[in-house]
């Protein structure tokens, strides 16, 4: 029998989502029925919902639980607006939309490297940039150079370019600055040689950790491009790194996701996800109970 918790007979929860086109949630388990489920358990009344829906009243919801926005730099401007609708309803949103702003663009990779976090940061090339490729591997001082755009995810957009690529790549290059801002990096050789690592964090605590690789002869680690993923234990050092960076810029976060690579031994940030990341639930035994946890205590004790 269901026993349920005073303060869980006042929330509804709504778990903002997205419209599937199958782009970004092939051959993964299912985290939204996942996370319904752990509500369920918890006694806490919650609806699925797309965050780009129209019809919904926002407003009818004790909080906002974002978790596979997946499509939100496909709509950003419609996103902005849609966090600034639930800034302004005053409804508790996890993570806060302060936070999901501001990792939005990858403009803050900058600022982390600017503050000395060592980070694969990169430079931006605002939308109508017109430049040589030649240049671009000059200026990043790399001969292997990766651009995306700077608001992204899912590894869309995203190019690797080799130093003296033709004529057709510098035309696809030039059409995507036409279209919106990009960010150049230099390649990693790290991500194809070791991999990805990405560290999960709850309510700013560390719950486990997972390495993603990419397929043979490409070097982007998402599951849906061919990238193998498996459970790990971060080293000290990791932990720490990963650890200063939830504490300082995700604080007051359910859930965080560190991603980085270990360069000459010293953890390097690739992405920090704070707005909509898979949390490979899946992979860890550790993973679901912590989450369970970390929602328990957010939902029913903290409220």
């Amino acid at each position: 029998m269901l026993v349920l918790h005073k303060k869980s007979m006042s929330l509804h929860v709504a778990i903002a989502t997205y419209v599937s086109t199958g782009a970004y949630d092939t051959n993964t388990v299912d985290e939204d029925a996942l996370l319904a489920q752990l509500l369920q358990e918890l006694g806490i009344s919650h609806q699925l919902l797309a965050w780009s829906d129209p019809d919904v009243d926002w407003s009818q919801f004790s909080h906002v639980l974002i978790k596979s926005t997946w499509d939100y730099f496909d709509y950003y401007p419609e996103f902005l607006e849609w966090l600034s609708q639930l800034e302004a309803l005053k409804i508790p949103v996890l993570n806060q939309v302060e936070t999901v702003r501001w990792n939005s663009s990858k403009n803050y990779l900058l600022e982390l490297k600017a503050k000395g976090y060592p980070c694969v940061a990169g430079q931006i090339l605002p939308k109508g940039t017109v430049i040589a490729l030649e240049e671009l591997h000059d200026a990043i001082q790399a001969d292997t150079l990766v651009i995306k755009p700077l608001v992204s995810g899912g590894a869309k957009n995203t190019l690797k370019i080799e130093r003296g690529a033709g004529k057709e790549v510098a035309q696809k290059v030039a059409s995507l600055l036409q279209e919106e801002d990009f960010l150049v990096q230099r390649y990693i050789p790290e991500i194809v040689e070791v991999g990805e690592y990405s560290l999960l964090f709850f309510n700013e605590v560390f719950s486990h950790a997972v390495l993603k690789s990419p397929a043979v002869d490409d070097f982007r680690v998402q599951h849906y491009y061919g990238g193998t993923i498996q459970e790990i234990l971060p080293s000290e050092s990791m932990l720490a790194a990963a650890q200063a960076l939830v504490t300082t810029f995700a604080k007051d976060s359910l859930y965080a996701r560190v991603d980085g690579v270990e360069i000459d031994g010293v953890f390097h940030l690739m992405e920090l996800e704070l707005i909509e990341p898979y949390l490979f639930l899946g992979l860890s035994k550790k993973a679901i109970p912590n989450y369970k946890a970390a929602l328990k205590k957010r939902l029913l004790e903290y409220s």
